[in-house]
């Protein structure tokens, strides 16, 4: 766990729903800033891990997790997952009070967030789409960036409680655009991290040492967060951390699917992830993004 400090809030009785990569440091850092968290995950045996580190509740049921909460986190895995805890009889909105906001932290479509939006708004609740950019150690040391969709009322009301595990909490636009703010994230993130691969490769068929050449190109318009932070792993073929080349895969279909129907030309994005469906018969399922490198050195 991060050392962070936290910007002194009024404690609230929050809930979490989804401890996996992401939502476990993030539910831990809303305990440590002070509020009441009630946690509920699909393995139960997960919660009651997180309850024996944190404190708090863990519940059987979304319903159970969020019956009086002001606030209701989430962050599973995609859209019928958090279909599955927000809708229902045991879903998050059947156990909410009116006027509690769901904030889901899931990348997924833009179309279950307004669909969310809309159900939310019938039951005298509130939903924020708000993914999050920063990855495991954005997460793990509190430090993630979130872009949020909704209504500006309920925003408000969310965002100094957020600010426990994020460095920036945004709001973009109505209901699904903070879903379509990530997709821009990631189409830059893959073509900066082919671009990557391919510069470090040259390097190499070229006989540079390219760790010095990455530290004097790092100090130029070349620098980037990929470069400085994936630049030396990539070359030493290190990739067993990370964000996962399966989700981004998964991130770049719903990319792709938006692109279809908005229109957008992704012709770049729309190859990377071909490069990635490479890796993953590579056996790269679980390796990080950066690994788009070994279809060009294999080791």
């Amino acid at each position: 766990m991060s050392t962070r400090t936290y910007e002194p809030t009024p404690p609230r009785r929050v809930a979490f729903l989804g401890l996996g990569v992401m939502g476990h440091p993030m539910a831990g850092h809303l305990a440590r800033a002070g509020h009441a968290v009630t946690v509920y995950n699909r393995t139960a045996a997960k919660a009651n891990d997180w309850t024996t580190v944190y404190g708090g509740h863990a519940a059987a049921t979304p319903r159970e997790a969020a019956a009086g909460a002001d606030l209701v986190f989430s962050c599973v895995g995609n859209d019928d997952d958090l279909r599955a805890v927000a809708l229902g009889p045991d879903g998050a909105f059947a156990g909410m009070a009116p006027g509690a906001v769901l904030v889901d932290h899931t990348t997924a479509s833009a179309a279950v967030a307004r669909e969310l939006h809309a159900a939310a708004c019938a039951q005298g609740l509130h939903f924020i789409d708000a993914p999050v950019s920063g990855g495991e150690a954005g997460a793990v040391n509190g430090v993630l960036t979130v872009m949020c969709g909704g209504d500006a009322a309920p925003f408000e009301a969310m965002k100094p409680v957020a600010l426990s595990f994020a460095r920036a909490v945004t709001h973009i636009g109505q209901s699904g655009a903070g879903q379509l703010a990530k997709m821009v994230n990631q189409v830059a993130i893959a073509g900066m991290v082919q671009a990557l691969a391919e510069a470090i490769a040259f390097g190499q068929r070229a006989g540079l040492d390219v760790p010095l050449v990455l530290d004097v190109i790092g100090k130029g318009a070349a620098q980037s967060w990929q470069l400085d932070n994936r630049g030396k792993t990539m070359v030493a073929g290190q990739f067993d951390f990370g964000f996962a080349v399966d989700w981004m895969r998964k991130d770049l279909g719903l990319v792709l699917d938006e692109a279809r129907r908005n229109g957008a030309p992704l012709p770049v994005t729309a190859l990377v992830d071909q490069f990635y469906a490479e890796v993953q018969a590579l056996g790269g399922r679980r390796w990080d993004t950066s690994s788009l490198i070994r279809r060009l050195t294999p080791a």
